[in-house]
């Protein structure tokens, strides 16, 4: 099978609003992260496909201005309507330029990780472990702390997560599993869910089968995953970081089978009560349930984002 090709839309009219707003609304979605994502395309075409991305993005969110908006600054994060934040899911659409994240954070960039599995010009990824930060990811990371952006090290090599926690810098992984609960490479070692509390920062636990367990991929080994972070992390760095991919569809082809990728039962963001009674039933209630499901992820953004308020 071809790696799925992610993009926001295919010609559908209202696309978002008619798909995913129901589901995302369904689901008691308040914050949604959304990706652009460029890094499985040649590097001269990086740029182009992720302003496409980002231009799908725009307009499924003016579409839909009276139910969702984009959160610019930490004051967006009181809309009472879907708040969805613009991410890069590796920085390949800079070209290897530093600067040009600059008109990336004017059309809304709020999140960023540095790579997406293979090396690029600012890090290394998880299949280049002894690769770490070069000279430009150092001054990226710096201006992400001047902006405000949200630094990710999902994806990332363990040189590169050594060479940002020397930067003293806060950090986040939007979707990764515990490796003492499955060794996978995608999966967090012990020492990185340490340095990530350190960082004061949050790991999203993901719900993709082959991070959580092929051979039982249910609610109950994800939990097992999220017990995990939280006896090493403590409740106050832990949330969710489901990584939905069972609704993209691969380039010319129809769309995945459900469960492919995704958990039993768990697939998209409507299945979200299925996790909250998962979660209920493993004991936790009350702020701790409330951390894991929005608390400690709204805490990252609103230390991170920039101050100030805008219209609309």
């Amino acid at each position: 099978m071809r790696k799925p090709e992610l993009v926001l839309r295919r010609g559908d009219d209202r696309l978002f609003e008619r798909y995913w707003l129901p589901r995302l609304e369904a689901g008691g979605v308040g914050v949604q992260i959304c990706p652009l994502y460029a890094a499985d395309v040649p590097a001269e075409a990086a740029r182009e496909r992720a302003l496409a991305q980002e231009a799908e993005f725009r307009l499924a969110v003016d579409e839909c201005a009276n139910r969702a908006r984009r959160v610019l600054t930490r004051d967006d994060l009181d809309d009472p309507r879907l708040r969805l934040v613009l991410s890069m899911e590796g920085v390949e659409p800079l070209e290897g330029d530093p600067d040009a994240f600059e008109a990336w954070y004017a059309l809304g960039v709020r999140s960023a990780s540095l790579t997406w599995n293979g090396a690029n010009e600012f890090a290394g990824g998880i299949e280049t472990p002894e690769r770490g930060l070069t000279d430009r990811g150092r001054a990226l990371v710096r201006r992400f702390v001047d902006l405000g952006v949200v630094l990710d090290l999902a994806h990332a090599s363990e040189q590169t997560w050594r060479d940002v926690t020397d930067e003293g810098v806060q950090f986040s992984v939007t979707h990764a599993g515990c490796r003492a609960v499955l060794d996978h490479p995608r999966n967090l070692a012990d020492w990185q869910l340490e340095a990530l509390t350190a960082a004061d920062g949050v790991l999203g636990i993901m719900a993709l089968a082959f991070a959580v367990d092929p051979a039982a991929p249910t609610l109950s080994r994800w939990v097992d995953h999220l017990d995990h972070a939280v006896a090493v992390m403590g409740i106050d760095h832990v949330g969710l970081g489901a990584d939905f991919v069972d609704q993209v569809t691969a380039s010319g082809e129809p769309p995945l089978e459900k469960h492919q990728l995704g958990l039993d039962g768990f697939v998209g963001p409507e299945d979200y009560p299925e996790l909250v009674a998962a979660l209920r039933r493993r004991g936790y209630d009350g702020q701790r349930l409330d951390a894991l499901t929005s608390g400690n992820w709204l805490r990252v953004l609103r230390a991170t984002l920039p101050e100030g308020s805008r219209p609309g």
